[in-house]
């Protein structure tokens, strides 16, 4: 069996590292090539980099930032936020991004996963899927969870898998920054009908839910933000912790 994975999230608004909660209300978390480097430092396993209002706002991911991190940075990383094209991709990784994440433009135009997937192989390619649960379904956001869409959860991400995803990054805006742990029903559900790897976002406050989430959850990897940035839980110890609970985690 795979060894699941643990990974920081680092929300970058304004060049600085942000948290919030159900995706508003953000407060500052430091900075982001220095958190990096100590949560690489620490024993992640990945790090996620998103621009969170890249979309939004209509720019670019900020390449310098990338580069920054990149020079400091001895584990993948992943970078994401206002990826439109072929250009933007090859740009990131040639600033030393591993792996770029997409989601609005791909909900807007799926054929850009087929685009990466082709140009850059599906290793490269995470599709983010930011999903808010409502009238008993659970339904599909673009721009960082602020515009609705009709697209579903289950059915965008067996899509996206059949279009040459590599990973699957499900955030609950529901769950988000509440702290009562990850949507693990959902995360399930995607465990069971496809073939990919299934990243957990959202809802981590104790090292419980990191369990839960590759337990009950059948995630691959477990991405968490404020926990980590803010001190509640420190990397080691939560390897420690699962490792004890027989889970499979990379050694520090």
């Amino acid at each position: 069996m795979l060894a699941k994975r643990i990974i920081p999230c680092l929300d970058i608004k304004d060049g600085t590292t942000v948290k919030g909660i159900n995706f508003v209300n953000f407060r500052d978390a430091g900075d982001p090539v220095e958190l990096g480097a100590q949560y690489s430092r620490e024993g992640a396993d990945e790090l996620v980099y998103l621009d969170i209002t890249a979309s939004h706002e209509g720019r670019k991911t900020f390449t310098e930032l990338v580069r920054k991190v990149a020079a400091r940075l001895s584990i993948p990383f992943t970078v994401g936020g206002g990826i439109n094209e072929l250009e933007d991709v090859a740009r990131l990784l040639g600033a030393g991004a591993d792996k770029v994440s997409i989601n609005s433009a791909a909900l807007r135009r799926p054929q850009l996963i087929e685009e990466v997937a082709k140009h850059f192989g599906s290793q490269v390619c995470v599709v983010a899927i930011d999903a808010n649960y409502e009238n008993n379904d659970w339904l599909c956001y673009l721009n960082g969870g602020r515009i609705p869409t009709d697209k579903h959860l289950f059915e965008w991400a067996s899509e996206a898998e059949s279009r040459g995803a590599g990973e699957i990054l499900f955030t609950s805006m529901t769950h988000d920054g509440v702290k009562d742990g990850y949507a693990n029903e959902a995360l399930a559900t995607l465990a069971d009908s496809l073939h990919i790897p299934i990243i957990a976002s959202g809802g981590a406050g104790q090292k419980e839910h990191f369990r839960d989430a590759f337990t009950l959850g059948k995630a691959d990897a477990a991405l968490a933000a404020s926990v980590f940035h803010f001190g509640e839980i420190s990397i080691s110890e939560l390897k420690q912790y699962l490792a004890n609970e027989g889970i499979n985690v990379r050694k520090i």
